[in-house]
C-alpha cells in the first residue's frame, strides 16, 4: 500500500509517519525541505519535494499514490479562508486525476457550520472539495489540540474571548494521528466524519489550572473583549482578513454550538491534558520559556 502524508513533520504528521512505518509500511512525505524529517526516520520513508500550493506538483508528486492523508499547511497567507479552499483544490484534483483510493483530511470541529467559524470556513470548503470527487473520504473533525498552548506566551494569564468556564474538546496530535492511520490502513467506503473529541471536554479556566500543577507555573485564563483581542491580533502583524479568520475561530463557536458528532467510545481518545502537559512542557521548561 502507497500512502501519501502531507505536512509530515508537523504536530499530526510527523505520528502519522511514524506509526506508518512501525505498521511496516514505507510512506511518501509530500515536504519542501525533506532535510527536516527525523533522522530516525528517513531510511524508512520516500519523499517528495513538493509546496502543496503548486497544483501540477501535487499531482504530480501523488501518482500511483493508494491512500492519501491531507493536511492544509497552517502557514496561510492574507485570506485565510480563500487559501485553504485553493489547497483543497489541489488536493482533490489529485485525488480526481490519480484515482486516489481513500483520503483521510484532518478538518476541525466547527467545519458542519460550514459558514461563521473564521479559519475553519475555509476547512469545511475544503471538505465540500473533497466530497465533491466522489472518492472515498474520511473527514477527521479534531477538537482544540493541546499544541495550541505552545503559541502562548509564558505568563501569568491567557487571553480568550470564549467563556472561560465554556468546556469544548481539546486533543493530543498523537490521538489524532492514531485515528488516522487505523482509517488509513483499514479502509472504508464512501463519506465519513470522524471526530476526534480528546478524553474530555475542558474550559480553558481547567485547562490553565491543569498546565499550573503539570509545570509549577501560575497560569490562569481571562476573558478579553472581542475589540481588545482584536487589537492584540493587529500589534501581533495580522491583517484584517486574518484577524477575522482568528476570532471566528472562537467566536462561532461561542454561542451554542454543539458538535456534530457527540462524545461516544468512537470519538474519545486516550491522552490527557495533564500527561501531555507533563511530558511536553514540564520536560522543555528549562530550555524553553514557552507553554
Amino acid at each position: 500500500m502507497r500512502i501519501a502524508v502531507t505536512t509530515p513533520t508537523g504536530h499530526v504528521g510527523r505520528h502519522v509517519v511514524a506509526m506508518l512505518v512501525r505498521a511496516g509500511l514505507r510512506p511518501l512525505a509530500l515536504l519542501r525541505d525533506p532535510a527536516r524529517l527525523p533522522g530516525a526516520v528517513r531510511g524508512h520513508v520516500d519523499t517528495v519535494r513538493v509546496d502543496l500550493g503548486d497544483a501540477d506538483a501535487v499531482v504530480a508528486a501523488t501518482r500511483g499514490v493508494d491512500a492519501l492523508y491531507w493536511v492544509n499547511p497552517s502557514d496561510t497567507g492574507d485570506d485565510p479562508v480563500a487559501d485553504h479552499a485553493r489547497l483543497g483544490a489541489h488536493a482533490a484534483r489529485a485525488v480526481t486525476e490519480n484515482g486516489i483510493g481513500r483520503t483521510v483530511f484532518q478538518s476541525s470541529v466547527g467545519a458542519e457550520l460550514r459558514h461563521g467559524a473564521g479559519e475553519i470556513d475555509g476547512l469545511a470548503r475544503v471538505e465540500e472539495l473533497l466530497d465533491a470527487t466522489g472518492a472515498p473520504v474520511l473527514h477527521l473533525r479534531c477538537g482544540y489540540f493541546f499544541t495550541n498552548l505552545l503559541l502562548q506566551p509564558l505568563s501569568d494569564v491567557v487571553p480568550v474571548v470564549l467563556p472561560v468556564d465554556r468546556p469544548m474538546p481539546w486533543v493530543a496530535p498523537r490521538d489524532i494521528a492514531e485515528v488516522a492511520v487505523h482509517r488509513l490502513l483499514a479502509g472504508w467506503t464512501g463519506r465519513r466524519v470522524q471526530a476526534v473529541h480528546g478524553p474530555e471536554d475542558l474550559s480553558w479556566e481547567r485547562a490553565a489550572a491543569v498546565v499550573a500543577r503539570a509545570t509549577g507555573r501560575p497560569l490562569r485564563a481571562e476573558r478579553v473583549p472581542d475589540g481588545e483581542m482584536r487589537g492584540m491580533l493587529r500589534g501581533a502583524g495580522l491583517g484584517e482578513r486574518q484577524v477575522d479568520a482568528v476570532m471566528g475561530m472562537s467566536t462561532g463557536l461561542r454561542d451554542g454550538f454543539v458538535p456534530e458528532q457527540p462524545r461516544d467510545a468512537t470519538t474519545t481518545t486516550p491522552t490527557t491534558l495533564a500527561a501531555w502537559a507533563h511530558d511536553e512542557l514540564r520536560a522543555g521548561l528549562d530550555v524553553d520559556v514557552r507553554v
